[in-house]
């Protein structure tokens, strides 16, 4: 329908609308063609009270991905990319359904997470700053594009001239002393690079005569001797996509940090959230959103987003894109329900133009051992099977599937790069160990990577104290500080120390058991000093390594979890690396999205993108053999003697 023709429509009725709303999952969607416009108290919605689109006798056909050559390519912009864990997951899925989506443009205040995203997407533009500073980039980005009309020269001419040296007549030509020339733009930002207090448009210069060390950020008004470099700089920019236009963009993908909503916040502002400075990057999110207009959105956050204030911010995001005549859909998803030992809910909201189809959530794979509640006004946003319904699930992943295959390394082990020791005993190691075109990871490109080497298995190296605690923490399931002597388990499972034994000290002459321990949560806690066990799972991956408030040790081996487990635990690819000081790649890591859960994310994005999804539902089942091995791959893997559920303990 023409713009025109619905604005007749609207002007002549008492009520009008042209998106259906479903309870299942929040959903705000094309209407069903059958339902047609109606006008005052005939307008009706008859929704469909089934929310599954699939069999519910068994799972979908097996996987069947097309050829690299004949798939359509689609480009996808980060924002909060920390490392990059969302886009990598949306890519690998969204290949597997034959779209070659490609992650063109990232953003995050992070500067080690932007170095690791740019190592392992080293075609990406990634961008260091605050999203309210990208948002003004983009937008002076537009003017400086229409203003020197690079749409036009661009098509005219394929060939734009580059300013090089050896080109440049004046280029042997000595300056005069003191005398400063810009030779070319290489960079531009919006902001205060300087720290001058003035916040403004700045390019990074190159001087003529002067090594790249030398380049200086200059405000644009500084410039105004050089339009021909700028307009050179934006016509080359421009042809490079270093940064995105209205319209130019078909994923937007991020999570908008809300960190006055957490738990640990004594100072909340629960009735009026959006005052909160450390909530207003949501907003900032759909204001870019709203900026590039984007065929998809998929938002991601904690589920205190529907906790806190009655679920203020998940009902504003939801909101904000309905506004904005996005479809929108809000589901909660469990990581471990995707194959991964931890449990981890977050919650994800998807948004769709409506000239696409609006993507469904990936119904559950594996069995979890459940943790954690959901949020009882968002019952009807879990994704998740009902009660009385067929469901073919595989067996929950534990610790051992994960992990059991790593090397054997000591409380301090310096090298971030490693051989493997031994093969892997599991199909979930068997598929980690993957390498990228096996993968179908199309971030480098054509190029391969080495295989067979293992990064960032490392500890964060306790120190002297704690190291002699973990050491006395019994190799058992279950242990704790508890199993150290002179403490005991009185009235209520509260510890307290025995009377009679006296206090045993480190080496250092400190207790062996910190008052700390005693006195967390009231001295009921079985965190402090934990093991974990092979048959256990983990509610959720953090972003500190410390084992004073939570269960962290490794099952036989006297250290906290390396970074390579705790990335296992989150579904990263063995050769996916990490760059940045231990602690910073513990963060990232614990920070990011379950890969897992973003791959089968990036599954239906896909199907949407195809336009493959039909009727008004929901949810819908993935392939019976959704994790991506090819034949070829597969054949390869098989000779190495995989077996399935395998679970050896390595000391």
């Amino acid at each position: 329908m023409t713009l025109e023709a619905k604005s007749k429509i609207i002007e002549e009725s008492d009520f009008y609308y042209d998106m259906s709303y479903s309870l299942a999952c929040s959903t705000f969607a094309n209407m069903p063609a059958d339902i047609g416009i109606a006008t005052g108290s005939e307008a009706t919605s008859d929704i469909s009270s089934d929310d599954v689109d699939s069999s519910k006798e068994k799972p979908n056909d097996d996987l069947v991905s097309p050829p690299d050559a004949q798939m359509k390519t689609a480009a996808l912009l980060d924002l909060y990319s920390g490392c990059g864990a969302m886009s990598t997951g949306l890519c690998l899925g969204a290949a597997l359904s034959g779209i070659k989506l490609i992650t063109r443009w990232a953003v995050d205040l992070n500067t080690h997470a932007c170095s690791s995203l740019k190592h392992n997407h080293p075609f990406t533009q990634v961008r260091n700053e605050k999203a309210e500073n990208f948002l003004s980039l983009i937008r002076e980005w537009n003017t400086l594009c229409k203003k020197f009309d690079v749409h036009k020269s661009i098509s005219l001419s394929s060939d734009l001239p580059r300013t090089s040296n050896e080109n440049e007549e004046y280029g042997n030509e000595p300056l005069l002393k003191g005398t400063f020339e810009v030779e070319r733009l290489v960079d531009i930002c919006y902001g205060d690079p300087n720290s001058m207090g003035k916040v403004g448009l700045w390019f990074k210069v190159r001087w003529r005569t002067f090594d790249p060390s030398e380049d200086t950020w200059e405000p644009v008004g500084g410039l105004s001797d050089s339009p021909d470099c700028i307009k050179e700089f934006v016509q080359n920019g421009y042809r490079e996509s270093i940064l995105p236009l209205p319209g130019c963009v078909d994923v937007i993908c991020g999570g908008p940090p809300c960190q006055g909503i957490s738990g640990f916040n004594r100072f909340r502002e629960s009735e009026a959230p959006l005052n909160d400075e450390r909530n207003k990057q949501l907003v900032v999110f759909m204001d870019i959103v709203n900026y590039l207009r984007p065929k998809y959105v998929l938002m991601e956050n904690v589920v205190d987003i529907l906790k806190f204030a009655d679920g203020f911010l998940g009902r504003y995001a939801l909101s904000r894109l309905v506004a904005m005549s996005y479809q929108a859909r809000l589901g909660m998803m469990v990581a471990g329900c995707y194959g991964l030992p931890q449990f981890r809910m977050r919650a994800f909201l998807w948004g769709a133009l409506p000239s696409v189809v609006l993507p469904k959530y990936p119904l559950p794979t594996h069995d979890v051992v459940k943790r954690g509640l959901v949020p009882r006004a968002f019952m009807h946003c879990l994704v998740a099977y009902k009660e009385n319904e067929y469901r073919h699930l595989e067996k929950a992943l534990v610790l051992g599937d994960a992990i059991s295959d790593l090397p054997k390394v000591g409380n301090h082990q310096p090298n971030d790069v490693m051989e493997y020791s031994i093969k892997p005993k599991t199909e979930f190691q068997h598929y980690i160990r993957l390498n990228r075109q096996d993968m179908k990871d199309y971030s480098h490109g054509d190029v391969t990577p080495k295989e067979g080497q293992l990064f960032d298995h490392q500890p964060l190296q306790l120190n002297r104290d704690d190291y002699e605690r973990v050491q006395k923490i019994p190799i058992k399931k279950g242990a704790n500080f508890r199993d150290l002597k002179g403490v005991r388990v009185g009235k209520n499972n509260t510890v307290e120390f025995v009377p009679d034994i006296p206090q045993v000290v480190l080496s250092s002459g400190k207790p062996l058991v910190p008052s700390y321990a005693m006195t967390f949560n009231k001295g009921k806690s079985l965190k402090p000093f934990g093991r974990l066990w092979w048959d256990e799972t983990v509610a959720t991956v953090v972003t500190r390594a410390e084992p004073h408030n939570q269960i962290i040790l490794h099952p036989t081996q006297h250290r906290v979890l390396t970074i390579r487990e705790n990335a296992r635990l989150q579904g990263f690819p063995d050769y996916y690396r990490l760059l940045g000081p231990i602690k910073e790649k513990y963060i990232q890591v614990g920070n990011a999205v379950a890969v897992p859960v973003a791959r089968a994310l990036g599954y239906s994005l896909g199907l949407a993108y195809q336009g493959k999804f039909h009727g008004d539902q929901s949810l819908f089942k993935l392939p019976g053999n959704f994790i991506p091995i090819d034949h070829a791959t597969e054949t390869r893997v098989a000779s190495l003697g995989a077996s399935k559920g395998e679970v050896v303990e390595t000391e």
